[in-house]
């Protein structure tokens, strides 16, 4: 079928970002895009913002003058690289969806508008969301985070600002374990760290009932707790297609906890259970963090893709439906993919104001989104990690970065802590380690990472 053009409606070249921005009554999205082939570049622009608002491939009969005043209007389009389209929306506030029972925003309709239907158009050869911007008027309606890691560092007495890295780790194997020995992993580990979450597939299997694993981890942490004198935090992982099993697993691991509740992290597998889980967790539980995981996001955000929408689009998402805190990858230092540059996406969650891809937004005192690290990092890798994003106060969990250590996940968790510490002291790390066993025997469990970072560290440790 033959696309009718559209442009007449649907793009209007004089419209002036900096105004649309200073109106405040538009959404404003960024993709880069390519036509397929024997369709121009104008047209094909004009006919998503059409399927992405009040358009579609033909005239409806059903048009009338209010219709077209909320239309989405392309006003910018200018060639990116390798034969490719930089695009520019204008989506009016009111064309998105709001919830019946209070007035609030829902990040599924920006998705189903914005996302949507243009993605499988038979003249876009492709398309992908870059960066959006969100007005204030908008921006209000949505939830945001009701905890972040300054809750953690007050429970762990650290000062309330740039009370650095939460110590964290990941049971391994990736499925988990019995629970026994689950929670006996997190009891070694917590002896020397803060933090410990479920990886994203663990949750009820039959080797391991929810109910028989979290009542050994409450147990654990209250020993680890009294053996320490330390606050210890859990984060479980309430993830299920039904909110009210969601619920269900929250309150029951909440009444598990009992007096440690506070202290209990929810993880959800916000990608692949969508924004309908985030927001059941959040509203449903507004006193614990809420640990968005990633899981799956790569099938759309990764480079290679060319559909969807980036890394930084879904962590920048993450903030307004109310996520503590988001897996933000490890930019380059460890095993999953990214560079240096996705310290951007740690930028625009944490900051009240930041610059990204196309827009700068602010965040008129929305709480700010935790940047959760994990990966394959351990303690050769922070140092560098920490010189790139340029502070320290995220949550970071090392799986194999303790667990892996030569003497057990306790010497683990202090061998990351150490290496913060001389970070944070401005201390060669090699140096650091002569006075500090475990950070020197991290050196020996990493070889590799030891040879690549740090080449003579066996002469300076006398190995």
């Amino acid at each position: 079928m033959s696309q009718y053009d559209q442009t007449s409606r649907y793009a209007n070249f004089d419209l002036k970002e900096d105004q649309l921005i200073a109106d405040g009554n538009h959404v404003l999205c960024a993709y880069i895009f390519k036509p397929a082939e024997g369709h121009g570049h104008i047209e094909v622009a004009a006919h998503f913002a059409a399927e992405s608002s009040t358009g579609t491939n033909v005239e409806v009969c059903t048009t009338d003058d209010f219709t077209k005043g909320v239309d989405a209007l392309v006003y910018e389009v200018s060639e990116a690289k390798d034969g490719d389209y930089l695009m520019k929306i204008a989506y009016p506030v009111e064309l998105f969806d709001r919830n019946i029972i209070d007035g609030r925003a829902m990040l599924a309709s920006f998705l189903t508008l914005c996302i949507g239907n243009n993605q499988g158009m038979g003249d876009v050869a492709y398309a992908k969301m870059y960066d959006f911007y969100v007005p204030r008027q908008y921006l209000e309606l949505f939830d945001g985070p009701a905890k972040n890691i300054a809750d953690f560092w007050r429970m762990l007495g650290r000062p309330m600002e740039n009370g650095g890295m939460i110590v964290g780790t990941i049971v391994k194997p990736k499925l988990g374990l019995r629970p026994g020995p689950f929670a006996d992993a997190c009891y070694k580990f917590w002896l020397g760290g803060d933090f410990v979450k479920n990886d994203e597939p663990q949750g009820n299997q039959v080797f391991a009932p929810l109910k028989e694993t979290i009542t050994a981890v409450a147990d654990a942490m209250k020993r680890a707790q009294d053996e320490t004198g330390e606050a210890k935090v859990f984060s479980a992982n309430i993830t299920a297609d039904d909110p009210m099993e969601m619920i269900a697993r929250g309150e029951f691991i909440l009444d598990a906890f009992g007096e440690d509740a506070s202290r209990v992290a929810f993880l959800v597998d916000g990608y692949v259970a969508g924004p309908t889980s985030i927001t059941t967790a959040r509203r449903n539980f507004p006193n614990q963090f809420l640990h968005y995981h990633r899981a799956g996001h790569g099938a759309v955000t990764s480079p290679q893709a060319k559909r969807g929408y980036t890394a930084f689009v879904l962590s920048k998402m993450s903030r307004l439906q109310g996520a503590s805190g988001i897996h933000t990858g490890t930019m380059g230092f460890g095993k999953m993919e990214g560079e240096m540059a996705d310290k951007n996406i740690a930028y625009m969650i944490e900051r009240e104001e930041a610059q990204g891809p196309y827009f700068k937004q602010k965040w008129y005192g929305m709480k700010a989104t935790t940047p959760m690290i994990s990966g394959g990092m351990n303690a050769l890798r922070l140092p560098g990690f920490f010189e790139n994003l340029g502070h320290s106060n995220i949550c970071q969990t090392s799986g194999g970065g303790a667990f892996g250590h030569l003497d057990g996940p306790t010497a683990g968790a202090i061998s990351l802590r150490q290496s913060h510490e001389a970070w944070q002291q401005g201390v060669d790390l090699v140096e650091y380690a002569k006075a500090h066993k475990e950070l020197a025997r991290a050196f020996e469990s990493f070889p590799q990472d030891a040879d690549k970072f740090y080449p003579d560290w066996r002469k300076q440790l006398s190995l």
